[in-house]
């Protein structure tokens, strides 16, 4: 099994678990929440939302 990482915030995403969005061009986006799918949704940059990796990192 592989453990795929939230397109949005960067967590591991446990098999059996999350979420799968594939756009009509191919590009395939994985969700470990409802929570990152609708900031996701809203056009919001992970680097700039407090509660995910992508903010930690770049501190």
């Amino acid at each position: 099994m592989e453990n795929k990482t939230c397109s949005f915030c960067g967590r591991k995403i446990e098999p059996g678990t999350g979420k799968m969005f594939v756009k009509r061009d191919g590009t395939i986006y994985f969700y470990c929440s409802s929570k990152c799918e609708k900031n996701h949704a809203l056009k919001r940059i992970p680097r700039k939302v407090r509660w995910t990796e992508a903010w930690r990192a770049r501190k």
